[in-house]
């Protein structure tokens, strides 16, 4: 009963009331850098990073969307925003980063070594490389696609589709490619070429209808470029990216799974989203208060 009495009492207090005891409840929990370093394992890497003043990232530099230079110079893509999404959770200062640019071979020694604290390098997550690193949440699923052209007779997937044995499809050279594009396209002609530059080229001169390739860089070209590049709308064969850290550091790995959480689908969502339009050119999906979707 009094807990009943206590609950009206509490909602009577309205919007205002709500704000003024999240303001009062933000500030008793609210710790210094140094206060969580202290809380932390002593072998956490969440504490080295803490005592150290800044995050330092393994990541790549010529995979746009995901990471890459532009004219500036500077290194940006979709990784490199998850990186300062987690900089800013430690330090609120989406700069306190530093990026060791590397080679995909390096992800997984470098994190072993100790060289980095985290590698956000758009990696697949697979139970094999879980046995020599730890995963963090997923933060995008990525598919294969298909790149068409806006000026094209047969530019959607239902063209596509109808055209039978006339739809030419090309495609990375790799030992599934036949089968990835037969899964979608039974009939089609698979076009397999040694580099994904070439694979797009094929479609620029006309001698493929689609280009399949990564749903990102579909995404990515056809923000950039609406008047040369199409997306089908046909999107499969999901895969996760995630970051990867060191094994046997929970503290580390809760740390980086809550804030790209609370990133991603709670309230701090204001880099997600913009790096989401810019490298996607989509909205992020919108977040539904109630039942939790994650």
């Amino acid at each position: 009963m009094e807990h009943e009495e206590g609950r009206r009492g509490f909602l009577k207090l309205g919007t205002a009331g709500l704000a003024v005891a999240g303001v009062a409840a933000a500030a008793t929990v609210t710790a210094t850098a140094q206060k969580a370093a202290a809380q932390a394992a002593g072998n956490s890497v969440l504490r080295t990073v803490l005592d150290r003043g800044k995050l330092i990232v393994g990541t790549g530099s010529t995979n746009a969307p995901w990471h890459f230079e532009n004219e500036k110079g500077e290194l940006v893509g979709m990784d490199i925003t998850m990186a300062r999404i987690l900089a800013k959770g430690l330090f609120d200062d989406a700069t306190k980063v530093e990026f060791v640019r590397q080679d995909p071979a390096q992800r997984i020694p470098n994190i072993t070594t100790g060289k980095v604290d985290i590698v956000i390098q758009f990696m697949t997550v697979t139970p094999q490389r879980a046995q020599l690193v730890a995963f963090t949440r997923p933060y995008y699923v990525e598919g294969i696609a298909l790149l068409t052209r806006p000026d094209a007779a047969n530019k959607s997937f239902d063209q596509l589709l109808a055209g039978a044995a006339n739809t030419k499809v090309s495609i990375l050279q790799n030992v599934d490619a036949e089968r990835s594009v037969h899964e979608v396209l039974p009939k089609a002609q698979v076009m397999q070429i040694d580099t994904q530059a070439n694979v797009i080229q094929a479609l620029e001169s006309k001698r493929a209808d689609a280009a399949a390739i990564d749903l990102s860089t579909v995404r990515w070209l056809v923000a950039k470029n609406p008047n040369r590049y199409s997306d089908s709308g046909k999107k499969w064969f999901s895969m996760l990216y995630a970051a990867a850290l060191r094994q046997g550091d929970p503290d580390w790995l809760n740390f980086v799974n809550t804030t790209f959480n609370v990133a991603m689908y709670g309230h701090q969502n204001e880099l997600y989203d913009a790096a989401f339009k810019e490298y996607f050119g989509l909205d992020a999906p919108t977040r539904t208060p109630g039942f939790p979707s994650i």
